[in-house]
């Protein structure tokens, strides 16, 4: 069992920054392929970021490519999402997921484990 704990949302203005955390515990976090998915009120859950367990690849979204950075301190067992240029449409619960195998979005089969998600909320 992996258990996934997301921290650092809140209330921002259109074009600030945010650094979300994620901090796992319960099996061996740098063996895991990291993600980042998203969901706002009245639409699909969605793949925005993620990173292998090595932390040398990473890919995104393109709805947040350039913005959104993913990393990883497997040190730390925390993964980590550095959001810039916030735009009010990137407003959503932000959830942190984990897999054995590397994370995607559709039509890859949803990850295994997941946080509980924090909200980020972008104001214009």
């Amino acid at each position: 069992q992996v258990n996934l704990v997301e921290s650092g949302g809140g209330l921002v203005q259109a074009g600030d920054s945010l650094r979300l955390s994620c901090a796992a515990s319960g099996r061996t976090f740098d063996s895991y392929e990291m993600g980042w998915f998203r969901q706002a009120p009245e639409k699909e859950r969605e793949f925005v970021a993620a990173i292998n367990w090595r932390g040398h690849i990473t890919t995104y979204a393109d709805s947040v490519e350039d913005r959104f950075t993913i990393s990883r301190d497997n040190a730390k067992n925390t993964v980590y999402l550095e959001m810039t240029s916030l735009k009010v449409e990137d407003t959503a619960i932000y959830y942190c997921a984990a897999d054995r195998t590397p994370v995607r979005g559709p039509p890859a089969p949803p990850p295994e484990y997941w946080g509980q998600g924090t909200q980020v909320t972008v104001s214009s």
